[in-house]
């Protein structure tokens, strides 16, 4: 099947290809992976500036009725009863032993209505998992819908992005709080904006209709705001600490060997994972996620071991040069007892041993008002 027919498009697409972006699959969609000025531009403009990202491969899933919320606490590690209305919480949804099957975003829309964004290549993996349950709820009234089609999205991050977004919003934007979602129009479009973000810089994720995206993104380029493809998210998420599912953590890791205890609820009254995420919890895990510099030259990539004293005590998960730190920087899974800040080892990169030393998360933050 020719690859243009096999992958799915986003209603960016042909901006992405009218602009010259080299195009790759990801997760069964054609997305950009750079522009024609290159990945290191895109990191720069987002770190001084302002950049943007089609996320619109992601997954909307909305859950609506006056069982929505008590539902989704069933089978989120969120609480989503104890959020209040129009903010939103990073979590993971774990399956009855307590493995990821992915990190999302819970958002509550209003009383009983609410937005769940997960990742485009586990978007399947997490219908299979909710849907039928949904359908079987012995209580009724839980109504689903797959936005994902009919609502787009765009990443706009940056130290200037929350004043160019408001240029284009009478809100103001602005006065969206972090990890709060609004109804808003931004550059005349309706729109659902969300004080979210992949990158550990300020900014919003904006979900305009589809067939308004192409004129979301060129309003927003207009203001400068430059067009950025998943090479440069990649390296930005990194920088900041930030993990991929299928990279960082699958469905065979949970969330406290991952180190996402903070974002895991599981007190929650019948939440159905929270049995196996105690036992978890309460017997420690023998390995931590960890990140690490690299003292020797060489970049750290997926699948590298991690050694010590000539034995493997871990495994590299994600790897990258860091622009923005002028450093080599990777995270992985090691032994606890190798997981403290200072300690060295090595990675086996191609046969070659390279020493590493662990430092805390995120490798960069942002600085602050």
């Amino acid at each position: 099947m020719p690859r243009e027919q096999a992958l799915k498009k986003t209603p960016l697409h042909l901006t992405h290809v009218a602009a010259g972006a080299r195009m790759v699959e990801f997760g069964g969609w054609d997305m950009p992976v750079q522009y024609p000025g290159g990945i290191l531009s895109e990191v720069r403009a987002v770190r001084e500036n302002a950049g943007m990202f089609d996320v619109s491969h992601m997954a909307r899933f909305q859950f609506v009725g006056p069982e929505a919320v008590a539902f989704l606490d069933r089978m989120l590690a969120a609480d989503v009863a104890g959020l209040r209305q129009g903010r939103a919480r990073y979590h993971v949804i774990c399956n009855e032993g307590g493995g990821i099957i992915d990190d999302a975003i819970v958002y509550r829309i209003t009383e009983d209505q609410c937005l769940l964004v997960a990742n485009s290549g586990n978007a399947d993996a997490v219908r299979e998992f909710l849907i039928p349950a949904a359908q079987q709820n012995p209580n009724g009234g839980v109504f689903f819908t797959d936005l994902s089609d009919e609502v787009a999205m765009i990443a706009v991050q940056g130290p200037n992005a929350v004043e160019i977004v408001d240029r284009l919003c009478p809100l103001p934007a602005s006065s969206v709080r972090p990890f709060r979602v609004r109804r808003a129009e931004v550059a005349g479009i309706p729109s659902r904006i969300a004080r979210t973000g992949y990158t550990g810089e300020d900014g919003f994720e904006i979900m305009p209709p589809s067939d308004r995206a192409a004129e979301l993104w060129d309003a927003l380029e207009a203001e400068g705001v430059a067009p950025a493809g998943l090479g440069a998210r990649d390296v930005l998420r990194l920088e900041a600490g930030l993990m991929l599912h299928g990279n960082d953590m699958t469905a065979e890791n949970n969330p406290y060997e991952a180190g996402l205890e903070r974002f895991t609820f599981i007190d929650t009254p019948g939440y159905e994972a929270g049995e196996a995420l105690g036992a978890i919890r309460d017997a420690g895990t023998p390995r931590l996620m960890t990140g690490f510099r690299m003292v020797g030259r060489g970049i750290p990539r997926h699948g590298h071991p991690v050694m010590k004293d000539g034995q493997q005590v871990g495994i590299v998960t994600s790897g990258t040069h860091s622009p923005t730190l002028d450093a080599n920087i990777g995270m992985g899974y090691v032994d606890r007892g190798l997981s403290g800040e200072g300690t060295r080892f090595e990675i086996d990169i191609r046969g070659r041993l390279v020493e590493a030393e662990v430092v805390a998360l995120p490798f960069y933050s942002r600085k602050r008002a």
